[in-house]
């Protein structure tokens, strides 16, 4: 017999066999490896073994059977290994997963890493996934997420994008969360409005697959019994998968998965990776969403702590203003009796005293100085009555033309000139007119030493964001700002009974009234005041 093979020669040369290839000139040199790995496959070899065969050797039958036996154990062998192969990717795959979802509380996050998994080809590579949210409170199934193409166009652009750019699960998925999260729920709004579903019905097939905690695969949705048409018909394809989330027994949501574009078909063993994946999914959504209403109470119960902080505050300041105020109510109504009884014998005795009376001018001083005590009780005893404003909407206009006339008088007598710049549109403003005018009079008239020769007051009104701004330029008085911020502390010390007194309490007004007012003292351009009125009940502290 002339044998065409070279199966039991020890070594060999490259042309003597046509299985080798490069890389596996080791195979020249063992017989054994090669006989095992070569010459089961090679068409030499089994041209050998059928001309035993015809020949009638014995030895033909049993060579035969133990290569159809060792094709059989090769062949399972290498099913075996590209079964572990893949499985060992999916653990990995999993793994990976696993840790981002255990280590992050965020639910985009979470939502972005569990839809590119499912969709993208280095995960399941499924073409589309909608997820849908259980609504306890609401007791709904609500359509809450999609990704995926809408159209084979925009597949093949996205494959290629991918493949362009080779990137790992979560790098796309972090990059899907950064750039397409907001586009893709925009996408398909209009597919994730109508998968809105009432947990109580029993008989729809999303819910079925929530209350059965296992996937349910559909296929003929079309025609399915069991798929209300307008589910198939919004989803648009005939085979889809159900996969619901479930943590510790709790429904957490439900994932639909289909192969819009490329109609793959889905495996059993795609159900149960899916499966498997859908378990630590459902846990880190449930942690995402808790981890989400504990920052809202969190930050409920932060604000509720600052606010009871400001409250507290405002009544400890309320009390030591109380105080400050009955104790110069007291004083300036003791004071008041005596000083009116000096004022009026002393104007009585002016009104009878004739010009040419020596004592004349002592009799004027005591008027004069009199007077002067007068305005200063009504200071203070509008310090104590500023501590309890009455506010109502009024119109801006109307308080500064009334502050203008009251002080007219005065004004034109000392050579002032005042005017006004109202602003257009000006909403009412939530204020105590009576206590806003008083601090508008106060300011056109104080008695700020350091007068100029620009004897001149512009006021101004003008809307802004917060309210309206009045704003009142002074040209004809200079003081630095050190002297004027000391002005406005009460009952600061100043070189004049009673200068600042005012101002002072005009800041203090506006502040119960939790109005802005700014006082700034330009070098070259007198004083401006800046107050700012809000125009809505909510503005005030």
């Amino acid at each position: 017999m002339d044998r065409e093979s070279c199966w039991d020669r020890d070594v060999i040369e490259q042309p003597d066999c046509p299985e080798i290839g490069p890389g596996e000139e080791d195979l020249l040199v063992s017989k054994r490896q090669r006989n095992l790995e070569k010459c089961c496959d090679c068409h030499r070899f089994l041209s050998d073994l059928k001309q035993l065969r015809g020949e009638g050797n014995p030895l033909a039958p049993v060579l035969a059977s133990f290569l159809a036996e060792f094709r059989r154990q090769k062949n399972q062998i290498q099913s075996l290994v590209s079964f572990l192969d893949s499985k060992t990717l999916e653990i990995r795959f999993l793994h990976e997963l696993g840790s981002v979802l255990q280590s992050s509380v965020d639910l985009d996050e979470v939502l972005s890493v569990a839809l590119t998994a499912i969709t993208a080809g280095k995960g399941f590579g499924m073409n589309r996934a909608f997820l849908l949210l259980c609504d306890r409170k609401e007791g709904m199934l609500n359509g809450y997420l999609g990704i995926g193409p809408r159209n084979l166009e925009e597949a093949s652009q996205v494959w290629n994008e991918i493949v362009q750019n080779d990137m790992d699960l979560q790098t796309l998925a972090q990059n899907f969360r950064l750039n397409k999260l907001s586009s893709e729920r925009a996408k398909f709004h209009d597919v994730l409005e109508q998968l809105t579903v009432p947990l109580s019905n029993k008989e729809h097939i999303l819910i079925k697959a929530l209350d059965g905690k296992r996937p349910i695969m559909v296929e003929g949705a079309f025609q399915h019994p069991d798929v209300p048409p307008e589910l198939a018909r919004l989803l648009g394809v005939d085979t889809f998968l159900l996969m619901p989330l479930i943590s510790r027994n709790r429904r957490v949501g439900m994932i639909i998965a289909d192969n819009f574009i490329t109609h793959r078909s889905i495996t059993a063993e795609d159900m149960r990776s899916l499966e498997n994946f859908g378990f630590p999914v459902a846990f880190a959504i449930e942690r995402a969403s808790l981890y989400d209403k504990l920052q809202v109470e969190l930050n409920r119960v932060t604000a509720a702590g600052k606010k009871l902080k400001e409250q507290q505050e405002l009544i400890v300041r309320m009390e030591n203003m109380a105080l400050v105020g009955r104790i110069t109510s007291s004083v300036a109504h003791s004071v008041r009796n005596p000083l009116m009884i000096i004022g009026g014998f002393a104007r009585s005795m002016l009104k009878n005293s004739p010009e040419s009376d020596p004592r004349r001018t002592f009799i004027e001083s005591i008027v004069a100085e009199t007077r002067q005590l007068e305005g200063v009780l009504d200071e203070i005893l509008n310090y104590s009555d500023s501590l309890y404003p009455t506010r109502d909407f009024w119109d801006v206009h109307q308080l500064v033309e009334t502050a203008l006339h009251d002080t007219a008088d005065t004004l034109t007598a000392l050579g002032y000139a005042t005017s006004y710049v109202p602003g257009a549109d000006l909403p009412p403003v939530y204020i105590d007119f009576k206590q806003l005018s008083y601090c508008l009079r106060t300011v056109l008239q104080n008695d700020i030493a350091g007068t100029g020769t620009d004897l001149s007051i512009v006021i101004s009104s003008q809307r802004c964001e917060d309210g309206v701004v009045l704003r009142i330029e002074d040209r004809s008085r200079y003081i630095s700002q050190a002297e004027l911020d000391r002005l406005l502390v009460p009952f600061s010390e100043t070189h004049d009974l009673g200068a600042g007194l005012g101002l002072a309490l005009c800041k203090t007004m506006l502040e119960k009234h939790g109005i802005p007012f700014a006082v700034q003292a330009e070098e070259h351009d007198g004083i401006h005041y800046t107050i700012t009125l809000p125009t809505r009940k909510e503005e005030q502290t």
